[in-house]
């Protein structure tokens, strides 16, 4: 409906151009809005005062030139000027009563748009280290990744998703040592566990594994494992120092293979239960992209060289700088260490250059807010290469807290150290936690009241919504149960009779879906959407409450039951979107 009057405003101002009356280089900007109050009508655009200055025209004689032009509309009741320019729309009702059988035509195509064009659009999100299992931290990021990916393939982006796996670098060698020095200590080997190791009970787990399929084929004395060690913190070292040491002496005893083998173990378990849990989440990806294919395929190599060649690579004590101050970062940054390994940066560098080369018009990374002083030196790295920065957009997604009574709650999981994700799924389930974690928008902390998530009332908004869903269902059941049959046709021949306030409330409801989908899609903001199923449901609830569906006149029965089934549609194509479930029963 709001295109609909953006296309007769737009061929009024053709028209206007054409008989000479506005000049023909004017630029105009469509804008047309939801009237704030519907006894103003039901949109309003400001079109007239904004072209006024442009036109050298009074904007309410312009706002008349406007009308004039407005080819003939029957969807339209009333078009009137108000205040110092503004026109105002007020639809027919027709308008709204032939949307309940465009919503079942479409059903759950309705709402969609081409408005992306099929331009191809990359949405990268969650890709946390392989080192343990997802927290709730990457859940609300796996929520919201999702959801907005959804968003714009709905309004015609071709959409691409994508984990970035890092399987490379110091933190995955971290976690292959510490695997190894819990099957060492599993063999009988005797020593302080590095307080820089990863301590989960999930390395036990691998370890075990590892010492179950190989017995002490990969022992090493514990004496061998720190000759030539430095202290570790608790003793008055380093523990970066000692743990780094340990690395070292863990590949050097092991050699080539049987460290690879260790490092694997770890680093397959652990993604194959990110997969799973992410799956289990519904949350798949097109793509999970491996940080070390960037270096066996020469790409970090390659951005090096490239930045070096441009002239924005210096030396300094052994090591290779990137001098991104030149492009608004704080300071220069490290790509290639002295001992002549890149760095994780430089590997990011290679990605975003690789992800840019593969032709996608646009490129979403979905970080972590503590990632927030990332973001602009990899946008300066992109300028550097020559890239265009702008095609990159990084959307921060803040943590969530979880309460329980009202006090910051404290979950069992096997490490004592995070709250996993799968846990939050165990407590709340799926359809809670996806839509929980998408009701603020992303950049605002989150209160995750998990009693509120588990509760069968009003007052949660998940069980709110799909509770407007299953009664439409049972009011279906009901109409078998009692014999009755409905006929679309006379229910469609019959729309006419919904006339109380509230079936016109959801009928208003209803027709903003739309509109909402779009700009919940191209602002990546799923909260907008979210916060919509709530009003719809609400306006659901209050018409069920008032009108009963399953009156004695057939024909009023029937438009009832359309309006129900339409509004039962739209729930359920915005709760797919969300990830969300709409069961017929509760």
């Amino acid at each position: 409906m709001k295109k609909r009057i953006e296309s007769l405003l737009r061929t009024a101002i053709d028209q206007l151009v054409t008989s000479g009356k506005l000049p023909a280089d004017l630029q105009a900007d469509v804008m047309v809005e939801r009237a704030r109050d519907r006894r103003h009508g039901d949109f309003a655009s400001n079109l007239a005062m904004t072209l006024a200055k442009p036109a050298r025209r009074n904007p309410r004689e312009l706002a008349q030139w406007l009308i004039e032009a407005m080819p003939e509309a029957t969807d339209l009741a009333k078009v009137e000027i108000a205040g110092p320019g503004f026109i105002n729309f007020t639809l027919d009702d027709a308008a709204y009563l032939a949307l309940v059988p465009e919503i079942l035509a479409k059903g759950e195509q309705w709402g969609s748009s081409d408005q992306g064009d099929a331009r191809k659009v990359q949405v990268e999100f969650v890709s946390a280290n392989p080192t343990g299992p997802l927290h709730v931290g990457h859940g609300r990021g796996a929520a919201y990744g999702a959801t907005v990916a959804n968003l714009l393939e709905a309004v015609g982006y071709d959409v691409f998703r994508e984990y970035y796996v890092n399987d490379a670098g110091r933190q995955m060698d971290i976690l292959a040592t510490s695997v190894w020095l819990r099957y060492l200590e599993l063999a009988g080997e005797e020593f302080a566990f590095p307080s820089n190791g990863y301590k989960g009970d999930y390395v036990w787990d691998i370890a075990a594994t590892v010492h179950r399929e190989h017995g002490d084929n990969y022992r090493s004395p514990a004496s061998e494992l720190f000759k030539g060690v430095p202290a570790d913190a608790p003793d008055g070292g380093d523990k970066e120092e000692h743990i780094d040491a340990l690395i070292q002496r863990c590949k050097t005893l092991l050699g080539d293979n049987r460290y690879r083998y260790v490092f694997e173990a770890g680093l397959n378990t652990i993604l194959d239960d990110i997969r799973d849990d992410l799956a289990q989440f519904g949350v798949t990806y097109q793509n999970w992209y491996s940080e070390r294919s960037l270096v066996d395929r020469g790409l970090v190599n390659q951005a090096v060289d490239r930045l070096r060649a441009a002239g924005h690579l210096y030396e300094k004590e052994g090591a290779w700088w990137f001098r991104s101050t030149s492009f608004g970062d704080e300071k220069d940054r490290v790509v290639v260490r002295d001992n002549g390994q890149a760095t994780y940066f430089a590997s990011d560098i290679a990605y975003h250059m690789e992800k840019l080369e593969r032709g996608f018009e646009r490129v979403i990374d979905i970080w972590g807010a503590d990632h927030h002083g990332y973001v602009p030196r990899v946008k300066a790295a992109l300028t550097a290469l020559g890239d265009h920065a702008d095609r990159l957009d990084v959307l921060l997604v803040q943590f969530a807290i979880l309460y329980r009574g009202g006090e910051r709650a404290q979950m069992s999981t096997r490490s004592g150290e995070f709250v996993t994700l799968r846990e939050l799924r165990k407590e709340v389930g799926n359809d809670a936690a996806r839509f929980f974690y998408v009701m603020r928008k992303c950049e605002q902390h989150m209160d995750f009241d998990l009693d509120l998530a588990k509760s069968q009332s009003a007052d949660n908004p998940v069980y709110y919504v799909q509770y407007a869903h299953a009664r439409v269902a049972s009011v279906l059941r009901q109409l078998t149960e009692k014999g009755l049959v409905a006929d679309p046709a006379r229910g469609e021949s019959s729309l006419h009779l919904l006339v109380q306030p509230h079936e016109k409330a959801l009928l208003v409801s209803l027709s903003r879906y739309p509109e909402v989908l779009e700009t919940a899609a191209l602002q990546h903001e799923p909260h907008l959407l979210a916060a919509y199923l709530r009003e719809l449901a609400n306006d659901f609830h209050t018409g069920y409450n008032a009108n009963r569906v399953l009156v004695e006149d057939e024909a009023l029965r029937d438009a009832r039951l359309l309006l129900a089934r339409a509004t039962a549609q739209v729930i359920r194509n915005g709760l797919g979107l969300l990830g969300v479930s709409a069961p017929e029963s509760m």
